[in-house]
């Protein structure tokens, strides 16, 4: 997609006119960073942070056959959510690869889905494929609104007074509906992408700039900074949150990636469930967490090898700021795949000494 034909969110102008750095990410202009991308990682770690996360995609459904569609082509049991609660899926195709991964909402009104940019028209293409003559529609929202995540200790104390429901009462993983400034309809739930406790808020685009400048004016007194998606990523890489295109793709099987808890093989007949079975049975590889001897970044494609044998492939790698390590994660086989195995990187043609570690490589002190 050339940058002339790439979408821009509703803050897009502002992002441009305060210093953001833009770059061209899953069919759209957003912004990489605004400072640096440690100064905005720590600022999430320590205080709180904003992301415009507007580029994700918004989709609604609407008629009484909507349980059963997102059931059809999503891996988790959708119907076991409680109104206000939120949940991790997987969309499969037909082979047991990944289309995308999502969270499926379920609100007093039914159900809405958020996906990743990038994969939002394969997304829209495999629920038109399986509506089966349902006699639901669903609506793609994505342009319609905006989405700004708060994320950090402090996101509770930005977000609660501007907003009229009560945030402390809101788990992980749920969700509120209420009222921005007394009067705009807002969906609040406590979900995020960057191992810290915090909300994300869902609003009207044409409202977008309103809410982003009150939070920033809310936040002031917490050390709130505007954060791109250079520390939105390293931020998911710490707390090994899989990201499409690195740990998820269309060849890359759920257990092998490590979500194959998300998976409800139990559930009932949907896309792709007997290849899953398979894999559940034989994954072929494993996710770990490697630790790097040295400060060299292991990027993407990077070998991992054993012994001299390659065993496996970087998925995901940088030098972590809050842990003050070269990390990575990656696909091996399940034979080096053991914490505390001996393997080595091919970072450029340099043989760098790694150990399997544990994941997360971060783990918030008041994780739920």
């Amino acid at each position: 997609m050339t940058e002339a034909s790439s979408l821009k969110t509703p803050l897009f102008d502002w992002h441009q006119s305060h210093g953001g750095r833009i770059v061209e990410f899953g069919g759209w202009l957003m912004p990489v960073q605004y400072s640096t991308i440690v100064e905005e990682h720590r600022a999430v770690r320590e205080r709180v942070g904003l992301f415009d996360i507007s580029h994700m995609g918004r989709l609604t459904f609407d008629g009484p056959g909507a349980l059963d569609w997102i059931e059809r082509v999503t891996t988790n049991h959708a119907a076991k959510l409680a109104v206000n609660q939120i949940q991790y899926s997987l969309m499969p195709n037909e082979k047991g690869g990944l289309i995308d991964d999502l969270l499926v909402y379920r609100h007093q009104h039914g159900y809405l889905v958020v996906c990743n940019a990038s994969n939002r028209p394969n997304v829209n293409r495999q629920l038109e494929t399986y509506c089966q003559g349902s006699n639901t529609v669903f609506h793609d929202r994505t342009l319609d609104t905006a989405m700004i995540a708060v994320q950090g200790p402090h996101a509770a104390a930005v977000v609660q007074p501007l907003f009229d429901q009560d945030l402390a009462g809101v788990r992980y993983y749920h969700l509120v509906a209420g009222r921005l400034f007394g009067e705009l309809d807002t969906i609040v739930s406590r979900t995020g992408y960057t191992g810290e406790d915090g909300y994300e808020l869902i609003v009207p685009s044409d409202q977008a700039v309103r809410v982003w400048e009150a939070l920033l004016e809310s936040g002031k007194g917490h050390g709130i900074l505007p954060c791109g998606l250079g520390a939105r990523d390293t931020l998911r890489f710490e707390a090994a949150m899989p990201l499409y295109g690195h740990e998820l793709s269309a060849e890359i099987n759920p257990y092998a990636a490590g979500v194959g808890w998300a998976v409800k093989l139990e559930k009932g007949e949907f896309v792709g469930r007997e290849p899953l079975r398979a894999f559940k049975k034989d994954p072929g590889a494993a996710r770990v967490g490697l630790q790097l001897e040295s400060k060299r970044i292991a990027r993407q494609g990077a070998e991992v090898l054993q012994g001299g044998v390659k065993v496996g492939e970087v998925t995901s790698g940088t030098f972590a700021p809050t842990l003050q390590a070269s990390l990575a994660m990656a696909l091996v086989e399940p034979a080096a795949a053991e914490v505390g195995t001996s393997l080595q990187v091919d970072v450029r043609g340099h043989k760098e000494p790694a150990k399997v570690v544990p994941l997360p490589f971060y783990r918030r002190p008041s994780a739920h």
